[in-house]
C-alpha cells in the first residue's frame, strides 16, 4: 500500500504547481490530520535529497534543495541563452492567441503535460502567471510585456491574423476544456 506521504509527493509532482492543504485533502480523500502526518513524513524523507518540500502559507510545492542554487543558476543561464524549442513556441502561441490560458487548457490543446515548458517560459519572463478568477485553485498564463515588446506589438490583437486564430481557438475549444474569459 502506498503511504500518504508518497501520494502527496506524487500529487505535487503531477501538478507541478503549488497546491493548498485543503486541495490535497480533497484530492487524496484523506483527513486533515492524515495530511499533516503525510507532509511531516515527506519533509523528513526529502531532508537529505535534492528535492525539498516548499511551504508558503497553506500551499505546498516541490522544489530543488537550496544548497544546489549555484548549480542550477548556471544551468538556468545556459537555458535562457538557448533558442526556444518547438514546444515552447507552441505554448507561447496558445497563450498569445487565446490572450490567456490555464495549464489545463494548454495541456489539452497540445495533448501533453506542459508544466516544464510553462516553468521555463516563466523563468525567461516571456509569460506571467495570475490567479484564475473562475477557479482559485488554478492559474492563468498570459503574455508578458517583455514578450510583446520582443514581438514588436503593443497588444496581442496586433499579432498577424489575430482575429482569425483567436476565433478558431475559441470556437474549437472542447466543451470539457476550460474556457477562459477573453479579457
Amino acid at each position: 500500500m502506498i503511504s500518504t506521504s508518497a501520494k502527496i509527493e506524487s500529487l505535487l509532482f503531477f501538478r507541478g504547481e503549488p497546491i493548498s492543504k485543503n486541495d490535497i485533502v480533497k484530492l487524496l480523500k484523506i483527513t486533515s490530520t492524515e495530511c499533516d502526518d503525510g507532509i511531516r513524513e515527506l519533509e523528513a524523507c526529502l531532508s537529505e535529497r535534492g528535492i525539498v518540500l516548499l511551504k508558503r502559507d497553506d500551499d505546498y510545492s516541490l522544489g530543488t534543495h537550496p544548497e544546489l542554487g549555484i548549480f542550477f543558476e548556471a544551468i538556468r543561464k545556459e537555458e535562457l541563452s538557448k533558442e526556444l524549442s518547438k514546444a515552447s513556441l507552441e505554448t507561447i502561441a496558445i497563450i498569445l492567441y487565446r490572450k490567456r490560458a490555464t495549464r489545463g487548457t494548454i495541456d489539452y490543446i497540445r495533448g501533453v503535460n506542459s508544466s516544464f515548458i510553462i516553468r521555463n517560459l516563466l523563468v525567461r519572463g516571456l509569460i506571467e502567471r495570475e490567479q484564475d478568477s473562475n477557479d482559485a485553485r488554478a492559474y492563468m498564463y498570459k503574455p508578458s510585456f517583455d514578450l510583446l515588446q520582443y514581438l514588436g506589438v503593443n497588444t496581442v490583437e496586433a499579432l498577424p491574423n489575430f482575429a482569425e486564430y483567436y476565433k478558431t481557438l475559441m470556437n474549437n475549444a472542447s466543451e470539457s476544456a476550460v474556457n477562459e474569459p477573453a479579457s
